[in-house]
């Protein structure tokens, strides 16, 4: 029949179709999620501010009350902390009287706490505190657990003097009245929300949820960072979709039929949940019956019938469809419908009745597939992942009442998700035991938030504390600047004997060597009027050098040199050389430093006390290399400073934060008690890793940082620095995850075997983890390499505390350059000071959020001086040999040299 398969032709949706609906509800659900569109959305991506799935650990009672169509629920849920295999329940139902449905809000939930007191009276309830959950199945904006706006009703419930009041104030407000003083709210719930959770209790969480009943709707467990409707960046949080108004904004107008027009405009809300009329069950019937008085006119079915009684709204439920379709005896199941009507049906129209409910009720089937294809898609990009496995929870009539409804999903999602495997669970007593799991894993991540605040709170520093560090370091400036304090000082302010800042004269060809780490390099600068020009090489030093002599180690650096000058064919050049040493020396000369002590695991023995240079050049000697020419020896700071200071005459300052940690600045000489003269300006290596050696800083040292200091190789020294380092920041967090490992707030309290192990966590796992869009899956298969097994909560867990260290970290060094720029401001006699920080080390660069805290930081406490920061090009090399070059200008600038 021409006009029946029209009729099916046009409710049957094509895989291209449905491709591209997919499509327009992922565009959708972007626009629900961001801040700037989501005003405008009709896919409106609801914040729950559940922010965890059960975990096994749950224990307690709890009390659930839940808003039906007809009635109310109340619900006593105990669970015994066994895994939620075994949770306890009573319940009972309260019919809603008439006119309690057509009265006004305050009375509505009067009946609700005269409820709750009718329940807990009948089951005895002691007048223990008793958190309560209340499923309120309709669109409400949260802005917490416990608070949500109420956005509009449906389901035929309007009650005017409630939309857009506190729906929990207003049911706590009642209950009080009850005087159930005891009776808390803890949580609102949607019965989207409470599937997800219900079905997350037998030990394999669901992260999605989909409800196909009179209505439709779906949530699921999004990254917090994508939701900008809160200002929470960190964790997961279950997003209520509200997906039934997709299509509102006429996105859906090319797969409506005429059919679907007419429900739509016969509905109580014309234009409104276009997408959930194309679903919900509360529609499905009567989109079949237009479909009928269509066919009917055309004289396709039903002839010689009276057809009037299909006019009549209402006359075909859905759960009549179903059971025609679910029927093996289709026909038999059509007659039974359709003769209580009037109608006497052939059996040819029995089996187009047929068709049409079944294309009619797949076509449901397809669009929820469609809807939940998107959701997983967004899930499996946003998480970064190749391929996404996931429990759905799904529940409703139409799901339970449709035996084909699954086998559609899975097909359908399989098609426009195949990058995604989800697994379908039935929902028991979705919305009750979900509610009250909704409230029990509220109190255990409150309690758990509770225990892990009080754990990183002394890692957590007040502004009032970086101001007096701040305080403090000035004071160890001053004391190390002065002759008689010098020797007491733990920032020992050591002048460096460069006067002079390159100023673009110099020219010419220079070597330089940079040691600071377990690497060595050697390069060649070459300064021409085109630029700088370099070439260098890595050198390694093995461990059992860098801790055996300090005649190994100077031999190994000339044999390194030697190999370099032969690889560039200057094996007969002797070139001016700067000497990139990093490590604490006491300068006694541009040429000449005595090594104060080692750090960053050098131990080398015979070198402190000992001159670097004599010993670079004695070295030189024992390996016959006579081309040397040792003009400066500075540090990795001073190197940085003047390379920056190459590119900007107002870089002034130097600063390191990678493996070790330190500063160096312009000071004025008049304030230099440590040597002669008093014009001009000195560049003065602070060496304030050392900061807090002396005690001054214990009040902030927490027992993690003793812990990690105690097992160095040189305790008690370089306290600032291991706060601060890339060395020791890894070691600091680990600490601190055994810690809540053993307090059970980690990985579920298992033994973590891996990470008893020293410096297994590194400090680059921070910056991977701490980088911005980067999603819990991907915390997890960092976590997985170290053979932890951590949930989405532990990850969120493990970011945390790292972003906390990281943080102290960078405010710390902020406090430290704020003493240096204040002092250099009033120095000058400025009201204001304008410098630049050249500044190096992997953790200030290769950290995703180190840098802008700590300017953020300097703003605060120093808030007259402007401070840039230019990154440095290879600072501790090509300083180096830009100080050999100052140092070469001869007579035609002032000398780095004093006279």
């Amino acid at each position: 029949c021409p006009q029946v398969q029209r009729a099916l032709l046009a409710l049957t949706i094509p895989l291209e179709k449905l491709q591209a609906v997919k499509g327009r509800m992922l565009q959708a659900m972007h626009k629900g999620l961001s801040r700037q569109t989501h005003a405008e959305a009709d896919v409106r991506m609801l914040p729950t501010y559940i922010c965890s799935t059960p975990d096994g650990t749950e224990k307690g009672d709890f009390l659930v009350v839940e808003l039906c169509q007809s009635h109310v629920r109340t619900l006593w849920v105990a669970f015994l902390g066994d895994g939620n295999q075994n949770p306890q329940e009573m319940y009972k139902i309260f019919d809603m009287p008439e006119d309690i449905k057509k009265g006004k809000g305050e009375a509505l939930f009067d009946f609700i706490a005269q409820c709750v007191k009718q329940f807990l009276a009948g089951i005895g309830s002691p007048q223990n505190p008793l958190p309560l959950g209340f499923v309120f199945p309709f669109g409400c904006k949260q802005t917490q657990l416990d608070k949500a706006q109420l956005i509009s009703w449906s389901k035929g419930f309007n009650y005017s003097d409630v939309q857009g009041k506190d729906i929990v104030g207003l049911l706590q407000s009642a209950i009080k009245k009850q005087e159930l003083y005891h009776v808390n709210v803890v949580a609102l719930v949607n019965d989207t929300a409470g599937t997800m959770m219900s079905c997350s209790m037998g030990g394999k969480p669901c992260e999605i949820a989909l409800i196909a009943d009179k209505g439709t709707n779906s949530c699921f467990m999004a990254e917090a960072r994508q939701v900008e409707m809160v200002d929470e960046n960190s964790g997961q949080m279950c997003v209520n979709t509200e997906w039934g108004y997709f299509g509102d904004d006429g996105t859906l107008s090319d797969i409506l039929t005429p059919y679907d027009q007419h429900v739509d405009d016969e509905s109580s809300n014309p234009g409104q949940k276009r997408f959930e009329k194309l679903v919900g069950s509360l529609y499905l019937g009567e989109i079949v019956r237009h479909v009928l008085i269509t066919l009917a006119a055309e004289k396709a079915v039903f002839a010689g019938n009276n057809v009037v009684i299909l006019q009549t709204k209402g006359v075909l439920k859905t759960q009549q469809i179903l059971e025609i379709l679910n029927n093996e005896e289709g026909v038999a199941a059509v007659r039974r419908t359709l003769e209580p009507l009037g109608l006497q049906p052939s059996e040819r129209d029995c089996c187009r009745v047929q068709q049409v409910c079944r294309v009619v009720v797949s076509r449901a089937a397809a669009l929820c597939a469609t809807g939940l294809a998107a959701i997983l898609s967004h899930m499996c990009q946003s998480r970064q992942m190749d391929r996404l496995l996931v429990n759905v929870a799904v529940d409703g009539d139409m799901y339970r009442g449709y035996t084909r409804f699954t086998e559609i999903l899975q097909s359908v999602v399989g098609l426009l998700s195949p990058e995604c495997m989800a697994t379908f669970v039935p929902a028991g007593d979705g919305t009750g035991q979900g509610a009250a799991m909704v409230t029990a894993v509220a109190l255990r991540v409150a309690t758990k938030r509770r225990e892990v605040n009080q754990l990183l709170a002394p890692l957590r520093l007040s502004r009032a504390d970086l101001e007096r560090v701040q305080v403090l370091m000035r004071r160890e400036m001053d004391l190390g600047l002065s002759p008689d304090t010098n020797a007491d000082a733990s920032v020992r302010m050591l002048p460096t004997y460069v006067f002079a800042t390159p100023d673009g004269t110099e020219r010419g060809h220079f070597l330089g060597l940079d040691l600071g780490g377990t690497n060595f390099r050697v390069l060649v600068v070459r300064v021409t009027d085109d630029g700088i020009h370099m070439a260098s090489e890595i050198y390694v030093i093995p461990t059992a050098i860098m801790q055996g002599t300090g005649e190994a180690l100077f031999d190994h650096i000339i044999e390194c040199i030697v190999d370099f000058k032969k690889k560039q064919n200057m094996m007969t050049k002797t070139l001016p050389l700067g000497f990139t040493f990093s490590f604490p020396c006491q300068q006694l000369g541009l040429d000449k430093a005595v090594l104060l002590s080692w750090t960053k695991g050098f131990s080398a023995s015979g070198c402190v006390g000992q001159d670097v240079v004599q010993m670079l050049r004695e070295a030189a000697q024992r390996k016959q290399h006579s081309g040397l020419d040792v003009v400066a020896l500075v540090n990795d700071t001073v190197g940085t400073m003047m390379a920056c200071g190459h590119d900007d005459p107002k870089c002034e300052i130097g600063l390191i934060v990678g493996t070790g940690t330190n500063a160096c600045y312009m000071e004025e000489r008049r304030n230099v008690g440590t040597v002669e003269g008093d014009q001009g300006r000195i560049c003065i290596n602070m060496e304030w890793g050392a900061f807090g050696d002396n005690g001054c800083l214990d009040e902030f040292f927490t027992d993690f940082d003793r812990v990690v200091d105690e097992k160095t190789i040189n305790p008690g020294k370089q306290r600032f620095e291991k706060l601060i380092s890339g060395m020791y920041l890894g070691e600091i967090v680990r600490q601190i995850l055994l810690a809540l490992v053993e307090k059970r707030l980690l990985f579920h309290g298992k033994p973590c075997p891996k990470l008893q192990t020293k410096d297994i966590f590194k400090t680059k796992f921070l910056s991977s983890i701490e980088c911005d869009g980067l999603g819990l899956q991907q915390v997890r298969t960092i976590l997985e390499d170290l053979e932890l097994q951590a949930t989405s909560e532990d990850s969120a867990l493990v970011r945390e505390v790292c972003q906390t260290v990281s943080l102290r970290a960078a405010q710390l060094c902020a406090a430290g350059l704020a003493a240096v720029v204040e002092k250099m401001r009033q120095n000058r006699g400025l009201a204001e000071l304008s410098v630049t920080v050249g500044v190096d080390g992997t953790l200030y660069k290769m950290h995703p959020h180190f840098s802008k805290e700590l300017q953020k930081m300097l703003e605060y406490l120093a808030p007259n001086c402007n401070v840039t920061f230019l990154l440095s090009e290879d600072g501790s090399g090509k300083g180096a040999a830009l100080v050999a070059a100052v140092a070469s200008r001869g007579t035609n600038s002032q000398p780095l040299l004093p006279q």
